[in-house]
């Protein structure tokens, strides 16, 4: 029997490094709504069996979308942090294992779930990941270069992360209850000793952050259209 997976869509924040008048997950792209792309491509993998999406208490617009009535999808209340959103779904979790998936990241692949399923079931876990191309500098606090940092060994980390759903719950009930700095499920893991897997992804699998990443997410989107 093929193992099946619940994947954790944390929607609960603003984007406010978008400065748009709503959420990011809710902006136009490609003819639909953000986070429609996002769900779209998590729900037409044969592997994941549901979708948990924590949204904010005043989130009035995300049952509005035709797919919050997917029967696959399941909304829950989002916390104030990422970390407490995330947890709220996992309290939801019935698989053995779960992915947590970037709401803001429309263009992940179903090649790329399939090879991050395949490397994080053979040890702990782990995360998608893409190397850094460009030099990187570390800077003072007043934004003078201090120095140039070596990047072999660094990648930028991307989303979808795969974890056993109680080693994760676990990790994440006690960085919250340690006021650790959790910026994404795998440091929450670090902390608690795990060493995840990085596999290597596809480059595109942008999170939209500021403005002119729509753009780009839309070029990417049409892009993987023409590939499939």
């Amino acid at each position: 029997m093929m193992l099946t997976f619940t994947v954790v869509v944390p929607a609960a924040g603003i984007g406010s490094r978008m400065g748009a008048p709503c959420p990011k997950q809710y902006l136009p792209l490609a003819g639909r709504f953000l986070i429609e792309h996002t769900l779209d491509r998590l729900l037409s993998h044969p592997r994941i069996e549901r979708v948990i999406v924590p949204i904010a208490a005043d989130d009035d617009f995300f049952t509005t979308l035709p797919l919050a009535s997917h029967p696959r999808v399941t909304i829950t209340l989002g916390g104030k942090e990422r970390a407490e959103s995330v947890l709220n779904g996992l309290r939801l979790t019935a698989t053995e294992w779960v992915l947590v998936h970037d709401a803001a990241r429309p263009c992940i692949t179903h090649q790329d779930i399939d090879r991050l399923i395949h490397e994080g079931l053979a040890c702990d876990g782990g995360l998608l990941g893409s190397r850094v191309r460009d030099t990187m500098k570390r800077s003072d606090g007043t934004g003078n270069v201090m120095h140039t940092v070596d990047r072999c060994e660094l990648w930028h980390a991307l989303t979808p992360q795969l974890f056993r759903t109680a080693d994760l719950r676990q990790a994440l009930q006690e960085g919250l209850a340690r006021g650790a700095v959790i910026t994404d499920e795998a440091s929450a893991m670090e902390l608690a000793g795990w060493t995840p897997r990085m596999v290597e992804g596809r480059a595109d699998n942008l999170k939209v952050t500021r403005p002119e990443d729509l753009a780009l997410a839309t070029l990417y989107l049409n892009q993987q259209e023409k590939e499939a």
